[in-house]
């Protein structure tokens, strides 16, 4: 019995040693504002503001007081800083948690301002100051627009009423 339970186990190790693992990584969904062909890279650097993104955590990374913050925001300074407009740096050569571990390397190959190949975001840019009223299709008034209930057209309406009223002043 004892050489069975061995057995098993022997054969059972081998074929454990021997199977392939594979694993799916998924690093999280990008930003709509993030590089167009991109899925695989987990940070972007922003040379315009000195700012990493971390796709995976959808954290930005950047230095306050001497010390690196990860935040969902960016800092309030950049809030107004067009994330669409802006240069994203790709960086697919490292992996790990902290990126800024070559900031120095990061600051002098893309300073602020740079721009390499053209880019194209994965999603458009939100339009601004939109509101629900303004996308609502007005509907017709008959006081105000095509007619009076009596079929004529604006200028009839318009032009008769005011003769009725000039004629009685």
């Amino acid at each position: 019995m004892k050489k069975l339970v061995f057995a098993l186990v022997l054969f059972m190790s081998i074929f454990f040693a021997h199977a392939q693992v594979s694993i799916n990584v998924n690093i999280g969904t990008p930003p709509s504002w993030g590089p167009e062909g991109n899925d695989d890279s987990r940070y972007y650097y922003l040379p315009d503001i000195d700012t990493y993104y971390d796709v995976a955590q959808s954290q930005y990374i950047y230095a306050n007081n001497g010390k690196w913050v990860r935040d969902s925001r960016l800092p309030s300074k950049y809030r107004q800083y067009d994330l669409y407009g802006g240069y994203k740096v790709v960086l697919n050569d490292y992996k790990g948690n902290t990126p800024y571990t070559y900031h120095t390397k990061h600051r002098a190959s893309y300073p602020k301002g740079y721009h390499g190949a053209p880019q194209k975001n994965r999603g458009n840019k939100p339009e601004k100051n939109k509101s629900y009223n303004n996308q609502k299709p007005k509907k017709d008034n008959p006081k105000n627009t095509k007619g009076d209930p009596r079929g004529n057209s604006k200028g009839d309406y318009n032009n008769d009423h005011k003769q009725k009223h000039d004629d009685r002043h």
